[in-house]
């Protein structure tokens, strides 16, 4: 299983239609990547008006394939932290 990555960038209220468009070219430009061979997966977008900041979610082997895709996407200047997530404890499911 690959590591997660955030990819964080500045989408103003103002634009949050981007939001989704941005969410298009990010899975873009993971299967180009991926079909280049690079280890890498688009998996989802969040995108919280109040704070205008989009969250882009990949599993990929580097950083430098996250930033790879966030160029060719042309998502600006991003944030890539690597993230840990957890199942929710004690979560039963009907």
């Amino acid at each position: 299983m690959l590591p997660s990555w955030l990819a964080e960038t500045y989408v103003p209220r103002s634009r949050a239609r981007d939001a989704a468009a941005s969410a298009l070219r990010a899975r873009a430009a993971a299967d180009e990547l991926s079909r280049d061979g690079a280890e890498i997966r688009y998996v989802r977008t969040t995108f919280l008006p109040d704070d205008e900041t989009c969250f882009h979610l990949f599993e990929a082997a580097s950083t430098e394939a996250v930033d790879e895709a966030v160029n060719r996407a042309g998502l600006g200047r991003a944030r890539v932290v690597e993230v840990v997530e957890e199942p929710a404890a004690g979560r039963s499911e009907s």
